[in-house]
């Protein structure tokens, strides 16, 4: 090995440093979701950045996203999936498969996952954590309202277990689903469920991992990333349509948990070697940052 490689390690813990330095203690939310979570070798190695930072004494929560394999069960039962402004229609037989991939299937294959690689993680559904309303009939076209069915939104958090796992120095794990006030499950979109705990929380950072840059002014285009937006800028971005589909529940519960208190809020692709670690560790970063 050169000694440019040996300095160039050295100089990148040296990178490093202040970050570590300035989170050690502070909780870090990172919402995990999109075709990031599909192949085994990508989840396992974001899985190991989780590992690090609780390593350097980050306390990291997870709250994972499950859609396309919930797409895909969907499918096997005869249904088909419909969105309206980046929510899923999600009728009585949905809402079972929903639960079912989420808390047995999804959740708990995270939770084995960080452990076998030293970690410490507990699963949590987040029927013990949010209380949810179902949400209103939404608007989509001109006159044109649809019933999403069993998709609510948290009006109330209990952290009470997030508390005791993170006290504990464990990584709570959380499925995107809440209980209403009669004890009905509903499906609870991953991006806001992750916004409201990291708001309620006053978390440091807000991480979204999916299958894209970051927020792009052109999709097609890899070096229209916009590296920076303040929150003020969010409503005219989306007015522009820069920011449309699924991407907009996202930028929205993000622009809420800053007002609720969260430091700052990062949209990264999971799919980057390690680009967790290059977001909060570098200076540049990978993505897009979202600042108040």
């Amino acid at each position: 090995m050169s000694q440019e490689t040996h300095l160039a390690r050295a100089e990148a813990l040296i990178e490093a440093l202040p970050y570590i330095q300035e989170y050690r203690g502070k909780t870090v939310v990172i919402k995990y979701g999109g075709s990031a979570m599909e192949d085994d070798h990508i989840v396992e190695r974001m899985l190991r950045d989780v590992v690090f930072l609780e390593a350097v004494g980050i306390n990291p929560i997870v709250i994972h996203g499950g859609g396309k394999t919930i797409t895909l069960k969907m499918r096997d039962a005869g249904l088909k999936a419909q969105f309206v402004n980046g929510l899923r229609v999600t009728n009585e037989q949905a809402i079972k498969i929903v639960e079912e991939v989420l808390d047995q299937e999804i959740n708990p294959k995270i939770v084995s996952t960080l452990n076998e690689l030293g970690g410490k993680a507990v699963g949590i559904s987040g029927k013990k954590v949010i209380k949810a309303d179902k949400l209103p009939p939404q608007s989509e076209g001109k006159n044109v309202s649809i019933d999403l069915g069993f998709v609510g939104e948290a009006n109330g958090l209990n952290l009470t277990e997030i508390q005791r796992v993170l006290a504990d120095e464990k990584t709570p794990v959380i499925s995107p689903i809440g209980q209403d006030e009669n004890g009905v499950t509903l499906n609870v979109n991953a991006d806001i469920a992750a916004g409201a705990i990291a708001g309620a929380l006053k978390a440091s950072k807000l991480i979204y991992l999916s299958d894209v840059l970051g927020i792009m002014r052109d999709p097609r285009e890899k070096d229209s990333l916009i590296p920076s937006v303040t929150s003020e800028m969010i409503e005219t971005l989306i007015e522009d349509e820069v920011i449309e589909g699924g991407m907009i529940p996202k930028v929205r519960s993000a622009v809420e948990a800053l007002a609720e208190g969260v430091g700052k809020v990062h949209f990264i692709d999971g799919r980057i070697p390690h680009s967790l670690l290059l977001e909060i560790f570098t200076n540049s970063g990978v993505g897009t940052e979202i600042v108040k």
